[in-house]
């Protein structure tokens, strides 16, 4: 499985989205501009000494990434969508995309992918969860339908 944060700005939610990659075997994309240095101290503490069990990959673009990995499918997280995470059946090589804490995904990439687009159910309450929690629901969803392959 692949977790991509388009853009993202606060270290803390990275590091701690790259522990949970770490401990499931995901990969972690990051697109560029990142609102933190990759040396930053507190998406190191967040990440605590998990740092060296993640792959990590960071692209300058959206593009890049779809170009290197055309046969997965790219599934969008956003407020916006009408379908609802638990409606996909996911595949191994999937990914979830997550935009900015403060903007989420890209109106653009929103219409592009927009049968791709999945959300989490939730109170309307003008917030939404916190970026690191939505990517360990959905990553665990997925891995919960393929039984868990590679971890105990």
């Amino acid at each position: 499985m692949h977790i991509l944060l388009i853009e993202p700005e606060i270290p803390q939610n990275t590091g701690n989205i790259a522990r949970t990659c770490a401990l499931t075997g995901t990969v972690l994309h990051l697109v560029k501009p990142l609102g933190f240095s990759l040396e930053d101290r507190y998406l190191k503490r967040a990440g605590l000494d998990y740092w060296d069990q993640v792959e990590v990959k960071v692209w300058n673009n959206f593009a890049e990434v779809r170009a290197a990995y055309k046969e997965c499918n790219f599934y969008l997280a956003t407020t916006k969508a009408g379908q609802r995470y638990t409606e996909i059946l996911y595949r191994h090589d999937d990914f979830f995309v997550l935009g900015r804490e403060t903007q989420g995904l890209p109106q653009d990439l929103l219409e592009e992918y927009r049968e791709y687009t999945i959300r989490i159910p939730m109170r309307d309450l003008g917030r939404s969860l916190n970026l690191a929690n939505s990517a360990a629901i959905l990553l665990f969803e997925a891995l919960r339908q393929q039984g868990f392959p590679g971890i105990k």
